[in-house]
């Protein structure tokens, strides 16, 4: 008898024949869609308890992400890194999930004047020289895939869900 069929639980990563930006922004896309479908709908109070060691859960998480497109997108300065990684009892699963697409969405309408990836990030570092756009859009696919990585593994811990 034949093994059952297997349906994907996820969504395979995205196909472009554009160039590099277009690429890079396109694996950048999929990955926020990624972390924050993990917390999406994710039950409190588990979505904010700590399921590690490190005291990392799932929402202060996204929350620690929505600083970092902030940060390095819209040049908004963080003094105190550890802190992005909490939220407030009165920050719901709704709120953080908002605030992170609003961060996204703004740091979008940034690149989306970025044409030339080899180009200085217009964002302005005080004291040292702009990264590249190709640093920039590369770091952070790197920082979200890191936390989606970490997200997925939390919301398992969380309610069991898997899955994009």
């Amino acid at each position: 008898m034949p093994a059952p069929a297997h349906r994907r639980r996820d969504t395979p990563p995205p196909r472009t024949d554009g160039g590099e930006t277009e690429v890079l922004r396109a694996f950048l896309d999929h990955l926020r869609t990624s972390v924050a479908a993990k917390a999406e709908d994710a039950p409190e109070p588990r979505v904010r308890t700590a399921m590690v060691p490190s005291g990392t859960n799932l929402l202060g998480l996204l929350n620690h992400l929505t600083w970092v497109e902030r940060s390095l997108f819209l040049g908004e300065t963080v003094t105190d890194w550890p802190s992005t990684s909490h939220t407030g009892p009165e920050d719901g699963v709704a709120d953080v999930v908002a605030r992170y697409r609003a961060a996204v969405e703004r740091a979008d309408g940034v690149l989306d004047g970025c044409a030339d990836p080899a180009a200085p990030h217009p964002r302005s570092w005080p004291g040292r020289p702009a990264p590249s756009v190709r640093w920039a859009l590369t770091h952070m696919i790197e920082e979200t895939g890191r936390h989606a990585g970490h997200a997925g593994i939390l919301r398992e811990l969380v309610d069991g869900a898997t899955g994009r």
